[in-house]
């Protein structure tokens, strides 16, 4: 209660300034009031109006001006009430399908008005940092991948290179026992 109270002196305490800004006036004479000022300004144009039969007729056709500019005057204008129903005949086949849509649209709004999808935005924040990390990952995950890449064309060099040693040595070993064979024994 006392909360309220502070909250109407703070407000009423705003409301001067702007009085005292917009109008300006003495403190010792005391503030004008806007709504005073609002007053004599309408009063003023009332006599003006009064007076001056085109501005009579100018403030009957603002009435007339308000009507034309409301979006729906053109719909009722341009589409008579017989095109409409023909608007409504030749949808006839899927109104059905959309009012079960809207059903179930209406059987969902549960859901939809649930906590959790109320939180969407606060979840955002924690979906871009994870798009950031993942952003990360594929590219540690590339530069592991070229890494393994050169390993394999090392091992894969280096398997070559003792595979054909090996060759190299097995033939230079049969090579060596054939002599061994083919030389006499001397005794």
């Amino acid at each position: 209660m006392a909360a309220r109270a502070a909250e109407l002196k703070q407000l009423q305490w705003r409301l001067e300034e702007l009085e005292q800004r917009v109008v300006g006036g003495d403190r010792a004479c005391g503030p004008r009031k806007v709504a005073d000022e609002l007053v004599k300004v309408q009063v003023t144009l009332s006599n003006i109006a009064g007076k001056r039969e085109r501005i009579k007729i100018l403030f009957k056709k603002i009435e007339d001006v308000i009507k034309y500019l409301d979006p729906q005057y053109i719909d009722r204008m341009a589409v008579p009430d017989a095109m409409k129903l023909q608007f409504i005949l030749a949808e006839e086949q899927v109104i059905p399908s959309r009012a079960a849509l809207l059903e179930q649209v209406k059987n969902f709004q549960p859901i939809l008005d649930s906590a959790s999808i109320q939180a969407i935005p606060d979840h955002a924040a924690k979906l871009q940092r994870l798009s950031q990390i993942h952003i990360q990952q594929q590219e540690q995950r590339h530069d592991l991948t070229d890494a393994v890449k050169a390993l394999l064309k090392d091992y894969n060099n280096t398997t070559l290179l003792l595979s054909k040693q090996f060759v190299q040595w097995s033939e230079i070993l049969t090579r060596l026992e054939t002599a061994k064979e083919v030389k006499p024994v001397a005794e």
